[in-house]
């Protein structure tokens, strides 16, 4: 006689059969770096190459996902399984902890070492025209006393960045509601917050893509203006990066949602998500802080 089984009750931890997506996903991976790297040299083919990595990379990412929801939604993963993941979910975040680690690493190194040293008297004889100050803002008055840096104006806190920091404050705050409401069983008014946070993530991206704008055309703040610029374009695009990861996950949360997937009890697809977008909003204010006040 067979016995059901309550869905996370399997009494075993259940092992996927072998799989082409991890091989898939990796080619796909390697089209999108030789791609990048022949059209940055110049390659015009690098470009479709790209394109065709990242239009694998995506396909096989939707299947891979698909089919990991078909086997939680079909009883497959037990109380182990979910454990696995929240273990995988927090060592991805350290990962990612690390990684914007190095760049606020690289940003301290360049402006509490890296000028003072070259301003000092032991290398006046190099570069006497050299003046140590911070943000390196032109040829003259920055580690490019011979003019290669094109003189540019750094970007302050207001308004763009502010508004930013306040949209997504305020989106953790509506997928915390989100959270709540799908733990007491409201799932109408679960997946109304979640369209709410991902409309706000949305608005996020936009006012970068326009602050960037705004940058190259009014400041002549490039990728290339020294220091200040590598720093200032890799911290906020990775980050901007981040939150367009973050707001396709909770959109794909949110259609779950409307699917009937999840319940109170068990809706880690829904709690690794809300961490990485919270990881997401502390590191903008970190950001936030070191790179448009300071």
């Amino acid at each position: 006689m067979s016995v059901a089984i309550p869905a996370g009750k399997t009494p075993y931890y259940f092992i996927p059969a072998p799989s082409r997506h991890p091989v898939l996903m990796a080619f796909g991976l390697f089209l999108v770096i030789l791609g990048a790297g022949q059209w940055i040299n110049g390659a015009g083919w690098g470009a479709y190459v790209l394109l065709a990595g990242f239009v694998m990379w995506l396909t096989v990412l939707f299947q891979w996902f698909r089919e990991a929801v078909t086997e939680s939604e079909g009883g497959l993963y037990s109380d182990r399984i979910d454990v696995s993941f929240r273990w995988s979910m927090s060592w991805f975040i350290f990962s990612e902890i690390m990684f914007f680690a190095a760049f606020f690493g690289a940003l301290y190194w360049a402006r509490v070492h890296s000028i003072p040293m070259l301003g000092n008297l032991d290398h006046q004889i190099l570069w006497p025209d050299f003046k140590a100050i911070w943000p390196s803002a032109g040829g003259g008055i920055t580690a490019s006393p011979a003019g290669t840096v094109e003189p540019f104006a750094t970007m302050g806190p207001f308004w763009l960045p502010t508004i930013n920091t306040a949209l997504l404050l305020t989106s953790g705050v509506t997928l915390t509601i989100a959270h709540h409401a799908l733990i007491a069983g409201n799932r109408a008014k679960t997946i109304a917050w979640m369209w709410i946070t991902v409309i706000l993530g949305a608005t996020f991206v936009c006012v970068q893509a326009y602050e960037y704008i705004h940058a190259y055309r009014d400041l002549n703040l490039k990728l290339s203006s020294g220091i200040f610029g590598s720093t200032f374009f890799l911290l906020t695009g990775f980050h901007g990066f981040h939150v367009f990861v973050g707001m396709v996950m909770l959109t794909f949360i949110t259609l779950r949602l409307m699917k009937g997937h999840f319940t109170p009890q068990r809706h880690f697809g829904f709690e690794g998500a809300a961490w990485y977008w919270h990881f997401v909003d502390v590191v903008w204010l970190g950001l936030y802080f070191l790179v448009y006040w300071l």
